[in-house]
């Protein structure tokens, strides 16, 4: 009995272990080293160079790591859209302009030249000295004024106001020197009328909208600690 016992238990015991070794040559062994299934493709956990974050959906490559000769500087591409035409004597003035000075925002430089425009006529109207001296060159501010005051001797007054400016475009760009002018072509609407000592309005018209043509040549110094541009050359425009 007792070696039928031990016979049929080793016999179990044989069984046993031929399952479990089919099971583990079916479904293998885990080590903790499988991939996931869910994570087809594992990347190398560097750390990315200082100063830049490794992107989530870049595997970096072998030898990525290795420094690479710095490609050639490429001349910029301006973008004149609006501005000037490509190949243009005005574009070929404002790159002389850039090279000079790097920060030179053409788009911004017509804005503020339609703001000095704005401040300028308004400041000739009212007779308002100290703005034009602050926007004129000296030879330009000697003439406004001179106009100003003989207006203000005839004991004329002159009013304008603003309705839109409808353009301003860049039509010459010269540098010479470092000094650059630049010659911009303006359309505005305004109301403006000039009144004797008695207030009756001799020329112009107090309600009636006019197109002003006006062509203005602003200058500055490149490079030089001033920002300001100064209108050097005024002209009326067609």
């Amino acid at each position: 009995m007792q070696d039928s016992f031990d016979v049929t238990t080793i016999i179990f015991l044989a069984l046993a272990v031929f399952v479990i070794w089919r099971l583990r040559s079916v479904l293998g062994q885990k080590t903790g080293a499988e991939r996931s299934p869910f994570r087809p493709v594992e990347r190398n956990r560097t750390e990315p160079p200082a100063g830049r974050a490794e992107s989530d959906n870049v595997v970096r490559l072998p030898g990525a790591d290795r420094p690479q000769a710095a490609a050639p500087a490429a001349a910029p591409v301006r973008d004149w859209r609006g501005i000037a035409e490509p190949g243009s004597p005005v574009a070929s003035g404002l790159e002389q302009v850039l090279q000079l000075e790097p920060n030179f925002d053409p788009r911004g430089f017509v804005e503020g030249a339609k703001q000095a425009y704005e401040a300028i006529v308004l400041a000739f109207n009212k007779g308002d000295r100290k703005t034009l001296r602050s926007l004129l060159s000296r030879e330009v501010a000697e003439g406004f004024e001179r106009a100003i005051s003989e207006r203000e001797q005839r004991k004329e007054t002159s009013e304008a106001t603003f309705v839109s400016i409808d353009k301003a475009e860049i039509v010459a760009v010269d540098v010479k020197n470092r000094m650059a002018q630049i010659t911009v072509r303006f359309l505005s609407s305004l109301i403006t009328a000039t009144r004797d000592a008695d207030g009756k309005v001799i020329d112009g018209s107090a309600e009636a909208v006019v197109e002003v043509p006006d062509v203005w040549t602003f200058a500055r110094t490149l490079g030089s600690r001033d920002p300001n541009w100064q209108l050097v050359a005024t002209e009326a425009g067609s």
